[in-house]
């Protein structure tokens, strides 16, 4: 695995990039001088850890036999000394499969999906919320 970045002087913003064929820009807001042409370096961490959870998540539900249509994951991230302290996770799925079920596999993505795994070793609180919502009407929630 690699990543780079560039940025030129002049503005705030960088380009990273993973080395194979995919690359963002981050940047900052404007009230502290930057475009808002991407993200900050720290709400991309966050970004992360919700695909992180989704994409496991299909994963995980897939090796178990486990059917769903649609995932959301909403993250709310608390900061507290100027970086993430507490992270809230609203996960929801559209499946018929029991709520029982539908919990077992989103403890298994959170013990296995590795952004959470740094998160908690850098002793950032993350709390998860698991409901079933049809989210396949109108294309949202």
């Amino acid at each position: 695995m690699k990543a780079t970045s560039e940025h030129t002087s002049g503005d705030y913003q960088s380009v990273v990039s993973n080395g194979r064929t995919h690359g963002l820009v981050l940047d900052l807001p404007p009230r502290q001088d930057g475009d808002d042409l991407g993200p900050t370096a720290l709400e991309l961490t966050g970004m992360s850890l919700a695909g992180c959870i989704s994409t496991i998540w299909a994963k995980v539900a897939g090796n178990s036999g486990v059917s769903y249509r649609k995932i959301e994951v909403d993250m709310t991230l608390e900061k507290d000394r100027g970086t993430i302290s507490t992270l809230e996770a609203t996960v929801r799925v559209d499946s018929d499969e029991d709520i029982g079920t539908l919990e077992r596999v989103l403890d298994k993505t959170m013990r296995t999906c590795p952004v959470g795994r740094l998160f908690e070793q850098a002793d950032v609180e993350i709390n998860t919320t698991l409901t079933k919502a049809s989210l396949m009407a109108n294309g949202s929630s």
